[in-house]
């Protein structure tokens, strides 16, 4: 790792304006187009954030328009290389000036090696890949091969986080994401995160029938850790009724455990191994669908059945290359297996001397996915502000909605580090007084 790649950008307001999009106007114009043309409920969710609007990026800091720096321990888990790292975002203007977009007709060079580059870090045996761009894409191409398959049953798990398009939605597992779009896809089931035995029943009803959708570890449901031997125990119980194992590593994958994926800590091989989010080295949206031959045999039978525009285009597949080989040349594993075992007791002991008489439940995580549990959500609301208001963006859990949670960059310094555990713990020190503000407009 370099220190270049997440240095902290010091500009002055008026260089960060300058280096800011075209025409971008203020936060007052973008708040009002906000309202008109996007979102009212984001653009009351930005006012309560301070307004600020985010124009640049480089290693952990994002930057506001206002010369504003903030670590960005957030991005629901997109930036394990960091924003903008030289190998990604090289890569990715190479093939802008080349050749961006293909006809997907004729051989297209990219697609194909980052097909290869991406099964050399996957498990053993998966060697099929299906890119689109989203992860909730890739969700669906996990069960739409499932069924082509026989597997016409799925069964996911309690808490569980798996995109909001309809066949993603119907394993994810809330009421109120759920409930406007009813009905979802029949024959879906969800059995306790972390208890083998009720899968063990479900898929003892249905053999031969079923598709297992799981996470190793449950991002959006609070950085859930499941008991160890967990994933062995489902791969195992799979095999033993000929169902089909799909492992959601949307989140997860890429180093954020600090293992390549979280099935290779347990040493488990899923039938389907989902990859998203960091894929596109926090520059470009791609997201890909892994699985062994046997699975694949129906799309690779009739490549038409399940086909996107904008599956491997190559400016995408630039940035997959560019990837793959950030975290290996620069040991990015590694880097994120230490960086989480000084984050996460850094982070119990801060939470535990501020917090741990009842406002804190539990410091959980695994390598750079650690969450803080709180008593109630509106507690985390109001951490979430108080680390913003010391130059820290974090993320809430959307299933686990009393779980702050922190997804920082594998490319983080030790000085990136201590800033960190500092702006936490006089976080934890305001909540704990009930000094809990509005973020600031203005400093």
């Amino acid at each position: 790792m370099t220190e270049a790649h997440s240095r902290t950008p010091t500009p002055t307001p008026g260089e960060a304006q300058a280096q800011g999009p075209p025409h971008a106007g203020t936060e007052q114009d973008v708040l009002r187009l906000y309202r008109a043309h996007l979102s009212k409920g984001r653009a009351t969710l930005a006012e309560l954030f301070g307004g600020h609007m985010e124009v640049a990026s480089e290693g952990a800091w994002l930057r506001t328009a206002d010369g504003a720096n903030f670590l960005n321990c957030g991005g629901y888990g997109v930036f394990i290389t960091g924003a903008r790292h030289p190998l990604v975002t090289e890569a990715v203007r190479r093939q802008l000036d080349t050749h961006p977009t293909a006809t997907r007709i004729l051989l297209e060079p990219t697609v194909a090696h980052a097909a290869e580059a991406l099964v050399s870090v996957t498990p053993a045996g998966l060697d099929r890949v299906h890119f689109s761009l989203s992860g909730a894409e890739a969700v669906e191409t996990a069960l739409k091969l499932a069924r082509a398959g026989g597997r016409r049953r799925t069964v996911a798990m309690t808490g569980g986080y798996h995109g909001k398009t309809l066949g993603a939605l119907s394993a994810t597992a809330k009421e109120v994401y759920q409930a406007p779009f009813r009905p979802l896809l029949a024959d879906v089931a969800h059995v306790p995160y972390g208890d083998a035995d009720a899968l063990a029943k479900e898929l003892a009803g249905h053999p031969g029938e079923v598709c297992v959708l799981v996470e190793p570890v449950q991002g959006e449901g609070g950085v859930v850790v499941p008991p160890d031997g967990y994933l062995r125990r489902v791969e195992s119980l799979v095999r033993e009724y000929g169902g089909l194992l799909v492992l959601d590593e949307v989140q997860t994958g890429l180093g954020r455990l600090g293992h390549w994926w979280g099935a290779d800590a347990e040493g488990v091989r899923p039938d389907i191994l989902l990859a998203g989010k960091a894929l596109g080295g926090g520059v470009v949206p791609v997201s890909a669908t892994v699985a062994t031959r046997e699975t694949f045999r129906p799309f690779d039978k009739d490549p038409y059945i399940h086909t996107s525009t904008f599956s491997g285009q190559p400016v995408l597949m630039a940035a997959v290359q560019g990837v793959i080989r950030a975290i290996r040349e620069e040991d990015l594993i590694t880097r994120a297996r230490e960086l989480g075992a000084r984050l996460l007791p850094g982070i119990k002991e801060v939470v535990g001397a501020t917090l741990g008489d009842g406002l804190a439940v539990e410091v959980r995580g695994r390598g750079l996915l650690i969450g803080v549990e709180l008593a109630e959500p509106g507690l985390a609301g109001e951490l979430l502000m108080e680390l913003f208001n010391r130059r820290v963006i974090a993320n809430h859990s959307m299933i686990g909605s009393s779980v702050v949670r922190f997804t920082p960059p594998a490319t983080l310094t030790d000085r990136e580090a201590d800033f960190l555990l500092d702006s936490l713990d006089r976080a934890c020190r305001a909540l704990r007084s009930g000094a809990t503000t509005m973020p600031e407009g203005r400093r």
